[in-house]
């Protein structure tokens, strides 16, 4: 090989050595920490960067994006004296690549011992109850006082989190007592309030029932009376309209009688007292002299035989159709007043069968 060559090939990987020691080339989001000769120098930012070959080195490679660390669980005391266990989730940004490279030696490990440290305080001044619904105040003290003391080593702390907290065994299950005695209570309220709605509800429309009911006995009850008000009317415009004497009213007065009785609901009747003179009105309508034994066939025909004496024009025929005409209305008369009896007689009967009879018009009562 030519002497000439050898120095050539010596000289050009000298050069390359120096022109890749002098170069720098830095990702984004990354921050390198140069150092000459020992003494912090620069820090290089994203890019082409050319630094001094063998005076000038770099210390550190720094990630200053957003960072997540999630401690082991740490034992803490609470303010009644029960330990639980709390494991954390911190969210970090380095903001001075600098500080975070020489303020401190190791800032994860200060970190989590900082974060140990000041759960230990906030959660010691709380009891059991506290610590598991207070997270929320729990984070926001640990964000502050995290932040205060890792602001001088560069790095800000953008969040602190909870991720855990375990209390002993004994304190879980009397937890989950009191949550299923909670939950029994609830369900027991509930279950009764559903009752009650369900009762509340039926009395109301069973109120709503009877109300309707009622109403409608009572408009059954208007129109009822509205009928036999009107059919009276009509009856008495009839009576009046026709001019009936009071011996057709004391006949169908008889008629109506025995009907008192017909009710099987009835335990009392009342009897009119005018009961007797109906009998005798009609009796009397029907003709006079069956009550005092005479014939009314022979005085008949007394009066027959005067009348022909005097006006000398009646015939036999006419005689013996006045006497059947006098002979019907005593019988028809005698019958009227024979049903009427009876049906006195049984309305007495059944009224003694409970043991209480009524007489108003007479003003008479009679028990058993």
């Amino acid at each position: 090989m030519d002497p000439v060559v050898i120095p050539i090939l010596v000289a050009a990987i000298v050069v390359v050595f120096l022109v890749a020691a002098t170069v720098r080339i830095v990702p984004q989001a990354r921050r390198y920490n140069i150092e000459r000769f020992g003494r912090y120098r620069r820090t290089l930012q994203p890019g082409l960067n050319f630094v001094l070959p063998v005076a000038d080195r770099v210390n550190t490679k720094l990630d200053v994006r957003e960072q997540v660390y999630s401690s082991d669980p740490k034992p803490v005391i609470t303010e009644d004296n029960l330990v639980v266990n709390i494991d954390t989730v911190l969210y970090y940004q380095i903001t001075d690549p600098r500080a975070a490279a020489y303020e401190v030696a190791d800032y994860l490990q200060a970190i989590d011992q900082l974060t140990v440290t000041t759960l230990r305080n906030v959660i010691g001044s709380m009891d059991l109850e506290g610590t598991l619904t207070s997270r929320e105040e729990i984070n926001a003290r640990l964000r502050t006082v995290l932040d205060e003391a890792t602001g001088k080593w560069g790095i800000r702390v953008n969040r602190v989190e909870i991720k855990a907290i375990d209390p002993p065994n004994t304190i879980k299950e009397a937890m989950e007592k009191q949550m299923r005695a909670e939950r029994d209570k609830r369900a027991a309220i509930l279950h009764a309030e559903g009752e009650r709605q369900a009762k509340i509800l039926t009395a109301e429309g069973t109120k709503q029932k009877d109300i309707l009911e009622a109403q409608g006995t009572q408009q059954a009850m208007i129109l009822r009376a509205d009928g036999e008000s009107k059919a009276v009317e009509l009856v008495f415009q009839a009576v009046h309209r026709n001019n009936a004497d009071a011996k057709v009213l004391a006949y169908k007065y008889l008629e109506t009688l025995p009907h008192l009785a017909n009710s099987d609901n009835n335990t009392f009747w009342v009897i009119p007292g005018e009961l007797t003179e109906a009998v005798r009105t009609v009796t009397t309508a029907f003709g006079d002299r069956s009550t005092t034994g005479q014939s009314p066939g022979p005085q008949r025909e007394e009066v027959s035989r005067d009348d022909t004496a005097e006006k000398g024009s009646t015939t036999p025929e006419l005689e013996e159709v006045d006497s059947t005409l006098a002979l019907d209305a005593v019988a028809a008369a005698d019958e009227a007043a024979k049903q009427a009896a009876e049906a006195v007689s049984d309305a007495k009967a059944e009224a003694e069968a409970v043991g209480e009879v009524r007489l108003p018009g007479r003003g008479q009562t009679r028990e058993e």
